[in-house]
């Protein structure tokens, strides 16, 4: 099982960006397909983004498509998620996770959790 670890949250204004990270132990990061997720208070958590394990596939909720962007460094066992034009919407507890399996990973039927970094948009 990896390891997870996120940083990058943070408070911003509406309309602004953030960019979060996730760095993974272990070293078989470059098999693990990749995403995250996002909790908002009082909801359920949802998924946002994922990348394929060689970077070559991404997949988006149709939330933040167009908005955010997923990518990773397989030389530094790191995932980032890009978020640009954010909204109070976007409040909410992000998530890395990972798992072998990208189609897993995209129903959030995996065991390998970050502990998730806050993110706060004002309006």
């Amino acid at each position: 099982q990896v390891q997870l670890v996120e940083s990058g949250g943070g408070v911003v204004q509406a309309g602004g960006s953030l960019r979060l990270s996730c760095v993974a132990s272990g070293r078989t990061f470059s098999t693990y397909a990749m995403g995250w997720f996002r909790q908002a208070p009082g909801k359920e958590r949802e998924f946002g983004a994922a990348i394929s394990w060689r970077g070559d596939s991404t997949y988006y909720a149709d939330s933040v498509k167009g908005r955010f962007n997923i990518s990773r460094d397989n030389d530094k066992n790191t995932v980032y998620l890009q978020m640009n034009s954010l909204k109070p919407e976007d409040k909410g507890l992000y998530y890395c996770a990972a798992d072998n399996a990208l189609s897993r990973l995209r129903v959030g039927k995996t065991d390998s959790w970050g502990q998730g970094t806050q993110v706060t948009v004002s309006s």
